[in-house]
């Protein structure tokens, strides 16, 4: 999120949390500063969620004390160490590769401070195969690359805890659209047997 107006859209159409992308060079950055306002303006109960990717400890610090969010994402290939250091509160994410997720899934459920794991999946992910890898994950699976026209199927077929969209909801890169986060919340309360 990098405007307060999209950010809430986004809790009026019903999003449990929207993230601020600190990742320099990034279509999606926002400074902390900015991001902090932002969250000043959201209604109660919707969280922040920081998204770094291959931060330096201190890079991480300054912004978790700049603008304090009720999560961090870990996108990139951060090492163990790192997120240890860095969790509580932490989701790493890990791309879908169907020979390496199994691998993936346990090396980051072995870690305490990783309370969940968000899976980037590619367009053509087959979503039964999905489901079968991950039904006897310990922690909570969010299922991340996704947009209004697959996340139903998604949903019904891998029953995650949460899902995540950011390219799916964009205009352009790293311009959201009001409408199409309301046509993703809209499938995802489909998926969950609640009417749009």
């Amino acid at each position: 999120m990098r405007t307060a107006e999209i950010a809430l859209a986004a809790a009026g159409a019903g999003a449990d949390a929207v993230g601020f992308a600190f990742v320099r060079g990034s279509a999606r950055q926002v400074e902390p500063e900015e991001a902090w306002e932002i969250i000043g303006a959201l209604p109660p109960f919707v969280g922040s969620v920081a998204v770094f990717m291959n931060p330096s400890l201190d890079a991480f610090s300054d912004v978790e004390e700049r603008c304090p969010t009720t999560m961090t994402q870990f996108s990139g290939n951060e090492d163990s160490q790192l997120v240890r250091r860095c969790g509580p509160g932490l989701i790493k994410g890990v791309r879908y590769h169907p020979a390496e997720l199994a691998a993936d899934l346990a090396k980051w459920e072995a870690i305490d401070e990783v309370d969940a794991v968000l899976i980037d999946c590619p367009e053509d992910t087959d979503w039964g195969a999905l489901a079968i890898v991950v039904a006897g994950t310990k922690k909570p699976v969010v299922l991340g690359g996704l947009d209004p026209a697959n996340v139903e199927a998604a949903v019904k077929a891998v029953r995650p805890y949460a899902v995540d969209v950011s390219a799916g909801v964009e205009q352009e890169r790293g311009i959201k659209d009001a409408a199409l986060i309301a046509e993703f919340c809209a499938a995802v309360r489909r998926a969950d047997g609640c009417h749009p």
